[in-house]
């Protein structure tokens, strides 16, 4: 156990990778603090990072609320046309036998 004393400085990043502007999430509609995606800040891109939503650096800096809806509304235009795509294949003889 630590002890209350050693604890009591700690503190924490106001901010993490699900609410930063270079977070590129594999998944922008159900992005959550489980989601990873890359992170494309113009000086770690070339390390091809990996990343989680719970995740923080320095380089930090916060998503606009507005780039969060374009993000989230051309995510349901792709899904929706996967499953336009889905809802045709089934309609093919022998595609789900």
């Amino acid at each position: 156990m630590i002890p209350e004393k050693t604890t009591r400085h700690i503190t924490w990043q106001g901010g993490n990778c699900l609410l930063c502007k270079y977070f590129v999430p594999n998944d922008p509609i159900n992005a959550d603090l489980l989601e990873r995606g890359k992170c494309a800040h113009p000086s770690l891109v070339k390390f091809n990072l990996v990343v989680s939503g719970r995740d923080w650096c320095n380089l930090y800096s916060e998503v606009s609320e507005k780039r969060v809806e374009k993000l989230i509304k051309e995510a349901y235009k792709k899904d929706d046309e996967q499953q336009k795509t889905l809802i045709e294949e089934s309609k093919r003889p022998g595609n789900f036998d």
